[in-house]
């Protein structure tokens, strides 16, 4: 399927099924720590990007199967880029709630919330899940590579006034690179704007996959560290979360899967490949293969083959897809 992947057995939000709304990397902002790869399209522009028809019609294939909705607890719609770019956006998250009756979340960078429309499709979610990396222009630029289209003003605004209309949980997350929006005036400057904000979790993050650009490297520990019991403290009540420490996430039984048994599971990892790197035990915990030697002799071929390659970020060895 070229639109749904997983479920996968996410840190934050349970055994979820991704539904991936564009065709590439759809964006407005190129940030150096994406995972995904360089943005393809730069651009505000929402767009009928891929036929709503063609992606209502795989969820519908999907489900046809009853037992499928046993397997989730969640479905998060995302895209390799912006997801909220596509101007059926409000369609598919309808369709998903009616025919799922499962809590939907949304993932988004939170750039386009200044569009009255766009919030009122997002008042469908029950989770969203929007960035805000910087409130500081310079550091906002040097990170997130804005299209010339977006005013960071505007962005906050715009997640200011959604976060108060919004009646379902709002969790904000931030990612933070060493040396570039790390600093005590960059936290400072984004605990004034988060102060405006009707928030129900914080959650930071850091470069923990390999990312785009070289130069973005992770915070430390320590500073994470200290970041999270400054907001914590300046914002009582609400969980500050570490991303980057890896969440426990929910226990699943591990049952051992053999490739004959699940033909599909080599093309199941590569559709997880084109959204993000992985590890050997990330691919083992999301599809139960029996092992870590288990996965290594499944994508062993792959990697001969140049369809996809490691590259080693920290002291952990990712598995990505080779461009085509």
């Amino acid at each position: 399927m070229d639109h749904i992947f997983g479920p996968v057995n996410s840190r934050r939000l349970g055994r979820s099924l991704g539904i991936d709304l564009l065709p590439e990397k759809i964006c407005n902002l190129n940030c150096i720590y994406c995972e995904v790869g360089a943005t393809t399209k730069l651009t505000c522009e929402r767009q009928e990007y891929v036929p709503p028809a063609e992606i209502l019609a795989e969820i519908d294939t999907y489900f046809s199967d009853g037992d499928r909705l046993a397997e989730i607890d969640i479905v998060t719609v995302t895209a390799s880029g912006e997801p909220t770019l596509h101007s059926g956006f409000g369609e598919i998250l309808a369709h998903l709630k009616e025919t799922t009756g499962k809590p939907i979340a949304v993932l988004t960078n939170g750039t386009t919330l200044m569009d009255e429309q766009v919030r009122q499709e997002l008042a469908l979610a029950d989770v969203v899940i929007p960035s805000l990396d910087s409130v500081r222009v310079e550091s906002f630029r040097k990170l997130d590579r804005p299209a010339t289209c977006l005013d960071l003003g505007e962005i906050i605004d715009g997640l200011v006034l959604f976060s108060h209309e919004y009646t379902g949980k709002l969790w904000l997350e931030i990612l933070l690179a060493r040396g570039i929006n790390d600093s005590d005036e960059d936290v400072m400057a984004l605990q004034e704007v988060i102060k405006r904000i009707r928030v129900d979790r914080i959650q930071l993050n850091t470069v923990a996959r390999p990312p785009l650009e070289s130069f973005a490297r992770p915070v430390s520990e320590h500073r994470l560290q200290e970041i999270s019991a400054l907001l914590h403290q300046w914002n009582p009540g609400v969980p500050v979360d570490l991303l980057a420490q890896g969440a426990p996430t929910k226990d699943i039984p591990s049952t051992d899967v053999k490739a004959e048994d699940q033909p599909d599971l080599v093309d199941e990892i590569i559709q997880m490949l084109k959204r993000r790197p992985c590890t050997a035990a990330d691919i083992n915990k999301i599809f139960h293969c029996g092992g870590l030697e288990k996965v290594e002799q499944y994508l062993a071929p792959l990697v001969r083959s140049g369809k996809i390659y490691t590259r080693r970020h920290g002291d952990r060895l990712y598995y990505l897809l080779s461009a085509e």
